[in-house]
């Protein structure tokens, strides 16, 4: 596979870098971002999933993650949230729908299903340029994200748990079936019949029997203003309890759901990646 490296800087001793390849899922042009650490050979990735809106740049320019990500040897990678470059229908009409709101989910409808393959994109082929092209194990990748992209990390962590050997969110929404955002993405990428979105909401996943062997980390800000109508975090803890999935859900007081929010508690997010790789 070629790909192209945008953009490189020197950080903590070691490279942000942004790059572009030709995806063969998406049959798109896709970017991700990634930050190595300086040294021969990171002890393991963490592949970032970002929110609405957001592109490839958005974690590795805000979160303030290099050092710690340096302090622990580990490599992140963070890919765009959805293929660019196209002309769907109704994919540049709204901001929670479409181009930069991908959900993480392989598209069924007739209008997106060539291309919005973001499932397979991050569990194949993303997964496979980690461990060629950045020679990182297959069993050294563990996977986080926020709102939309803590949705992408709780779901594909727990339909794919032994690809990632560990998971963890912030502000993610956790009933994609039952809130807004999720209602508005499902119909369009998935189609009306509501009997298949329980396989990609993760609290649905949850109560049908699927875990993790790790403990999940959540960290939701009580400031934030989707928490109650589009977030859900209380469902999905609740969900972990009764069918025993270890779960740890911080209320952080005060906090929104900003990166201001994420670069406060990142840390210990990846010291939870670090100790589990």
């Amino acid at each position: 596979m070629s790909i192209q490296t945008l953009k490189t800087h020197k950080t903590f001793a070691g490279q942000t870098r942004f790059h572009e390849h030709e995806s063969g899922l998406t049959k798109t042009k896709m970017k991700f971002s990634t930050f190595m650490p300086a040294g021969e050979k990171p002890k393991g990735c963490l592949i970032w999933l970002s929110g609405l809106t957001c592109t490839d740049e958005n974690f590795i320019t805000k979160a303030g993650a290099q050092k710690f990500f340096a302090s622990h040897n580990l490599m992140v990678i963070c890919p765009d949230t959805s293929p660019r470059g196209l002309n769907l229908p109704a994919e540049h009409d709204s901001w929670d729908f479409g181009s930069g709101a991908g959900f993480y989910v392989d598209a069924k409808t007739e209008a997106y299903k060539d291309h919005y393959k973001m499932e397979s994109y991050i569990t194949e082929e993303l997964f496979n340029i980690i461990k060629t092209e950045f020679k990182i194990p297959a069993d050294k990748i563990s996977i986080s994200g926020h709102s939309m992209g803590g949705h992408g990390a709780l779901i594909l962590g727990l339909r794919h748990p032994q690809k990632f050997q560990s998971i963890s969110a912030f502000s993610p929404i956790v009933r994609p079936t039952a809130c807004p955002w999720g209602k508005k993405a499902f119909a369009g990428y998935i189609g009306n019949d509501e009997s298949q979105w329980k396989s990609l909401d993760a609290t649905e996943l949850v109560k049908s029997g699927k875990k993790h062997s790790y403990k999940i980390l959540i960290d939701q800000g009580t400031s934030d203003e989707f928490w109650k109508t589009q977030l859900m975090t209380d469902d999905f803890d609740k969900a972990c309890r009764e069918f025993s999935q270890s779960v740890e859900v911080r209320y952080q007081d005060g906090y929104d759901h900003s990166y201001y929010f994420i670069s406060s508690f990142i840390e210990s997010h990846i010291q939870l990646h670090s100790q589990a790789l």
